[in-house]
């Protein structure tokens, strides 16, 4: 920490490292043992610190990044979750959520430059807190991606609207597979913004203390090199502009293309349920006005989930006994009614989120 940091910033916890250099203030997530999973303290100091420099005249630009070799941030600490769908309330988990995705939007309205350096895996939780920013780098070793169906949870911190809004069926595509996607991809799909060879993020940071962001971008952005995705938008768009997962997974079947196979094997060896949820959440976030109208609706999904089997029993199988073997319930796409999916959207009551500030469309 640094001299002129702020006292109200300096707490034992050093999930988060925060110091100011120059202009620039730096959050750098700091848990790369965990690969700097976000934990609910961490989501807090992070806050924290931005209502510190929003009204800091001395601060003119934020800078994310995340420590260790491997990557901005795996997501939340789904291991915490666990534990407390399985034995606790749910009310931990639901408290954790409430603060990240009033964090998430926070980032999105952010008044001075945020730079997040998505470096890295950037998955999850780490997208909430990169992707919603003013500026998104990512470099030749970005992996950037929402895993969710893959653990019985569904995209959240604002990624069903993120992903709602890349271009065709792209979006439906890594929602439903949880697909890892490059820079290029990331671009493409509207996720990130300026592409920087790794090697020059330190300089680039460095320059941050005394340059304008737009001033620095300009010296050290390049073209990212070529993706995927673009190449298989036919069988994209059309596969996953079906009404429903079984039908897209039977296009994805019949169509010619390998890739489109492989896609239907994928969506097979998800929850079942959180496909579908999934799907209804980005049909419906295309209608929503706003980001946090669609993080309303995803603390709704969310909160459902800590009282459905698949959440504990996805995370279980990837992360706590590591069989990769769930045991879905119910186990296919056909036994998912749409009264199943509905309970997800149903009305909190009391506890919303209340973000959006008005009823948003059921």
């Amino acid at each position: 920490m640094t001299s002129n940091e702020s006292p109200l910033l300096r707490q034992p916890e050093e999930a988060v490292l925060v110091r100011t250099e120059g202009r620039a203030a730096h959050l750098t997530l700091n848990r790369p043992r965990a690969l700097n999973a976000l934990t609910h303290p961490m989501v807090r100091r992070i806050d924290e610190a931005l209502t510190v420099w929003e009204h800091d005249p001395a601060v003119e630009t934020v800078v994310l990044t995340g420590a260790g070799e491997r990557g901005l941030c795996a997501g939340g600490d789904i291991r915490a979750i666990h534990g407390d769908a399985r034995d606790g309330d749910g009310t931990a988990s639901a408290a954790f959520w409430r603060d990240e995705y009033r964090l998430n939007a926070r980032i999105a309205r952010y008044p001075k430059p945020y730079v997040a350096v998505m470096d890295g895996i950037v998955m999850g939780g780490g997208v909430g807190v990169s992707a919603h920013a003013g500026v998104r780098i990512v470099t030749e070793r970005s992996r950037v991606a929402m895993p969710e169906t893959g653990i019985g949870f569904v995209p959240d911190v604002g990624g069903t609207r993120l992903l709602s809004r890349a271009p065709g069926e792209l979006g439906t595509h890594l929602a439903l597979t949880g697909a890892v996607v490059g820079a290029a991809d990331a671009q493409l799909c509207a996720l990130a913004d300026h592409f920087v060879p790794s090697e020059s993020l330190p300089k680039l940071t460095a320059e941050l203390a005394h340059a304008p962001v737009r001033e620095v971008l300009d010296r050290y952005a390049r073209q990212a090199p070529p993706g995927e995705l673009a190449a298989w938008r036919p069988w994209i768009d059309s596969c996953y502009a079906a009404d429903t997962v079984e039908e897209i997974v039977d296009r994805l079947l019949a169509d010619g293309d390998r890739a489109a196979k492989e896609a239907a094997g994928t969506l097979l060896a998800k929850s079942p349920t959180a496909l579908k949820v999934t799907l209804a959440a980005l049909r419906r976030a295309r209608h929503l006005g706003s980001l946090e109208q669609t993080l309303d609706q995803e603390y709704r999904v969310s909160c459902a989930a800590l009282t459905a089997p698949d959440l504990v029993e996805g995370i279980r199988a990837q992360v706590i006994d590591k069989d990769r073997d769930p045991r879905w319930s119910p186990a296919t796409l056909g036994e998912v009614t749409d009264a199943d999916v509905a309970r997800f959207f149903a009305p909190l009551g009391a506890r919303e989120l209340g973000l959006g500030g008005t009823e948003f469309a059921p």
